[in-house]
């Protein structure tokens, strides 16, 4: 996730939409229930209450089967956002970061370093579970920005050590570059590649590490080959399922705005494409997003 875009406002699922621009229908609830391990629900109609948007978006998604989420946050005003969030509705834990997109224009006002130490507050607010989302994206970013890029996941990484948190990786065309900083710095004891975006190669490696791999919506992309070649090897013990609303929208409905309730979606295509059992993967999903993040009671 990058810079806001223009916010849409959350409508229930059956509302009144506006063509591609509205929320997509409810599916059909899930037999048993999952979390949304990222989602950012500061993305909502700027207008609205945050204590009636959170609450419609959770009360929307726990109506199908998904019964809590990780809101993350990737500034600081976000990751306030989050903490601030988290305290309002018990459906929700919590993750702050610097944005490997954001860090460089940080780190050109002088104010990384201030930052960083910002986010490690936030961090000790015990719904707080994840340092994230942190990483390398050498898609947007390039040239000088990649050193404070790297400066800032390393610390990052050590950040989330020292607090005892699940680390969130952003990794945008940088998997190889991702997993050297991680084993160069000792990875966290939980780590989540957070909308997963390698091939066989990097399930291999995070099969091999103990590291969660979460799917989101775009693994029923048409052009998505690398990531159902993934998921066919991943370790069940090591598979998440997210949306990273109010973006990347599954099929059949991709270009609308995503929210949490739209995981089913994700999760029946995940069954189609393993043969798991829906029943079967649900649990194992839910049981996987207890153990990278605790109990969200």
């Amino acid at each position: 996730m990058n810079t806001p875009l223009t916010p849409l406002p959350f409508r229930a699922p059956g509302s009144d939409g506006t063509g591609r621009q509205g929320y997509p229908p409810a599916p059909e609830p899930l037999p048993v229930p999952v979390m949304d391990n990222h989602t950012h629900l500061d993305f909502a109609h700027a207008t609205v209450d945050v204590t009636v948007s959170i609450a419609d978006a959770l009360d929307a998604a726990e109506a199908v089967g998904v019964q809590g989420a990780v809101q993350v946050g990737c500034d600081l005003e976000s990751s306030r956002f989050t903490v601030q969030a988290v305290e309002l509705d018990p459906r929700l834990l919590g993750a702050v970061a610097l944005h490997p997109n954001d860090a460089p224009a940080y780190a050109a006002r002088g104010e990384l370093e201030e930052a960083l130490a910002e986010i490690e507050a936030l961090a000790a607010h015990p719904r707080i579970r994840a340092i994230g989302e942190t990483g390398l994206d050498f898609f947007r970013t390039k040239g000088e920005g990649l050193a404070h890029q790297r400066y800032s996941f390393r610390r990052h990484i050590d950040i989330a050590k020292r607090l005892g948190l699940t680390l969130q990786i952003h990794d945008r065309d940088a998997h190889d570059d991702v997993v050297q900083v991680l084993r160069e710095e000792g990875a966290p004891e939980r780590v989540v590649f957070h909308c997963f975006s390698g091939g066989e190669e990097l399930a291999r490696i995070c099969n091999s590490e103990g590291w969660y791999m979460s799917f989101a919506g775009t693994l029923t992309f048409k052009n998505a080959a690398n990531l159902r070649a993934a998921l066919a090897i991943a370790a069940p013990e090591r598979i998440l399922v997210e949306t990273d609303a109010p973006f990347l929208t599954p099929h059949p409905h991709r270009g609308r705005p995503n929210a949490s309730y739209l995981v089913p979606y994700t999760v029946r295509a995940m069954a189609e494409l393993t043969g798991w059992e829906l029943s079967e993967l649900c649990a194992r999903i839910a049981g996987n997003t207890l153990q990278a993040y605790g109990s969200w009671d």
